[in-house]
């Protein structure tokens, strides 16, 4: 990711969990919070509800890839936590895509094309 770094520890998890705003969709939930850097860091949380370990990943890959791909459009200075639902399991990239996208527009950190 040209852009972005990975959240990895569970306290910057916890951080975006209670200082953040989150909306969601049918197939995730996306909490943002300000970071104060002009890089954005992106956390996925994939739970045990959604599948077992093949489709916990899957459904890892998938977020990760339709993030980087779009990775251009979002502002920058954020952390994102996107946390995958259980009906992500049964969906592929397009869903997901449209859903991240979708959750972006709800958080307003889509940037506007001239």
């Amino acid at each position: 990711m040209k852009f972005s770094e990975s959240l990895k520890k569970n306290h910057q998890f916890q951080f975006v969990y209670k200082n953040g705003i989150s909306y969601a969709n049918r197939y995730l939930i996306m909490y943002t919070k300000e970071n104060g850097t002009d890089r954005n860091r992106i956390g996925i949380s994939v739970s045990k509800k959604v599948g077992n370990s093949v489709v916990r990943h899957r459904v890892t890959r998938l977020v990760r890839e339709s993030y980087r791909l779009q990775e251009a459009v979002f502002n920058s200075g954020l952390d994102i936590v996107i946390v995958a639902r259980p009906s992500a399991a049964s969906v592929g990239y397009k869903e997901i895509e449209s859903s991240l996208l979708h959750l972006g527009k709800l958080h307003h950190i889509i940037k506007v094309c001239s």
